[in-house]
């Protein structure tokens, strides 16, 4: 099972379990622990290879990810600890994950909270992908991964969540790198199915202004799905939770008060 580490609220009984991206982990979210506490019941989830969590035995002689193993694990928590129904609140690739539970377990899933949205691979972010595949076996993975993070994070006010995910991600080893990268491989279109069905599950998509890979999807998604809204915060790049905290927040303590 995931590490995961689990905060009891006193008289609520709503939960808000916190999904972090490729190469993080639960300590990217410390900047929302303490607000979050004062509302909600919490589960800080460590993904498989990440932080505390060891990789999957079921996957030990096998080189392949799945979305929907990784899905699986975390469902394998909210089940062990009893809770019935969540809200989701994630970070880049924590929020495929998150989207990818609802569609499978649409009645788990209170409201998804999606930071720093990936819903579709852009030209550019397509031919990273491609250099990555090719190099992904030559090259240490902290070189390809440092680069990836300063594309997607390039500016100046971006410089503490690029070191922030290069610091977690020095934690993994090579092989549990190239794993998770080969996902991948299924990506395209699994994306293209989330943009393609609306969900009927209250979804808001909380993003930087300056998160140029993948805000103009998320503009373009929201206005086709009828349960969906989008908070852009300005002046901010692709890990909001980070560098906005008490922007971001506020932003989401509201909206999930409101649909209560």
């Amino acid at each position: 099972m995931l590490s995961y580490t689990k905060y009891l609220h006193d008289t609520s009984d709503e939960w808000v379990t916190f999904v972090h991206g490729a190469g993080g982990s639960s300590t990217i979210w410390y900047k929302q622990l303490r607000d979050f506490k004062k509302h909600f019941n919490i589960l800080l989830l460590d993904l498989r290879g990440h932080g505390n969590s060891k990789p999957n035995l079921k996957d030990a002689f096998s080189d392949k990810y799945t979305f929907d193993s990784i899905t699986d694990d975390i469902v394998e928590v909210i089940d062990f600890e009893g809770v019935k129904k969540s809200h989701f609140i994630g970070i880049s690739l924590g929020t495929i994950l998150i989207r990818n539970l609802a569609e499978k377990y649409p009645d788990r899933v209170a409201s998804m909270v999606m930071g720093g949205a990936i819903m579709k691979l852009n030209f550019r972010s397509q031919v990273l992908m491609r250099l990555g595949v090719i190099f992904k076996s030559i090259v240490p993975y902290i070189w390809l991964y440092k680069f990836f993070a300063f594309v997607i994070m390039p500016n100046k006010n971006h410089r503490e969540s690029r070191l922030l995910f290069v610091r977690e991600a020095k934690k993994l080893y090579q092989k549990e790198f190239i794993r998770w990268f080969k996902l991948t491989s299924e990506i395209n279109p699994l994306l293209r199915f989330f943009r393609t069905v609306d969900i009927e599950i209250p979804t808001l998509y909380i993003m930087g202004g300056e998160d140029y890979l993948f805000l103009p999807t998320i503009q373009k998604v929201v206005k086709s799905h009828r349960m969906s809204e989008l908070a852009v915060i300005e002046n901010c790049g692709h890990v909001v939770n980070v560098e906005q905290p008490i922007v971001f927040n506020n932003s989401v303590i509201n909206y999930l008060s409101n649909l209560k």
